[in-house]
């Protein structure tokens, strides 16, 4: 076996550590544990509050392995925004299939950008921490420009088909996702707020997205034509 192949075997075999002797290395796994284990170190210190050191012990795993998999922290980290956009992309475009009319299928985005964000807490505070200091990743760019394109064709089918008042679909889009995502990456500061009674009760997450779909869906019904004057009410 060559020097390489020895280096790579030994690097996967450190993996191991805290699992019992005999279990078998699971590469998926410990894949998952330090992407799971860095989103919630980024989100929490920032890129440059993290090493790797901190990811590997929390993902009881060597650090080695981190370049192993993923060239380094910075590679780690571009693997988890990714892989949020991505799963966010693919989410909205099953919804958009389904061809309900327009307003059912904004709820359902609505939905959908819920379940992601609430599937990975972590991941609205990363990228408004990610956007604040760098800019946007190059990498995540074709998969937010995949979320644009659905909720403008969505928008555009909504006025096509008279459900929707004109509206910028630009707009709308910027409207409804800075929206989940301020709400979202605040919570923790708010939750801590309203331990130390520095603010009153806010709503829970479910109670906002209701009241985001409601808010969405009034302002974008379309405006009733005004009656002519003298026209029996």
């Amino acid at each position: 076996m060559s020097g390489a192949g020895r280096s790579q075997r030994q690097v996967a075999g450190s993996g191991r550590a805290g699992r019992g002797s005999g279990a078998r290395w699971d590469a998926t796994a410990t894949r998952q544990g330090l992407l799971s284990s860095a989103a919630a170190l980024f989100a929490e210190r920032g890129f440059d509050g993290v090493t790797t050191a901190a990811v590997a012990a929390r993902a009881g795993v060597n650090k080695a392995l981190i370049s192993y998999h993923f060239g380094g922290k910075r590679g780690l980290y571009q693997a988890i925004l990714t892989s949020g956009f991505a799963e966010m992309a693919e989410s909205l475009k099953t919804v958009e299939a389904r061809g309900q009319d327009a307003p059912q299928t904004l709820r359902a985005l609505l939905g959908a950008f819920a379940r992601v964000a609430q599937d990975r807490p972590e991941f609205p505070v990363l990228f408004v921490r990610e956007v604040l200091a760098r800019g946007i990743e190059p990498a995540v760019l074709p998969h937010l420009v995949e979320i644009l394109g659905v909720t403008r064709r969505v928008a555009e089918r909504g006025m096509r088909d008279g459900a929707f008042r004109r509206v910028d679909p630009a707009a709308m889009h910027l409207a409804l996702v800075g929206s989940l995502v301020f709400f979202l990456a605040t919570e923790p500061a708010r939750r801590h707020a309203i331990a130390a009674h520095a603010l009153p009760r806010m709503p829970a997450f479910p109670e906002f997205l209701r009241y985001l779909e409601e808010l969405t869906l009034r302002g974008l019904a379309p405006s009733p034509v005004p009656a002519r004057k003298g026209a029996p009410a």
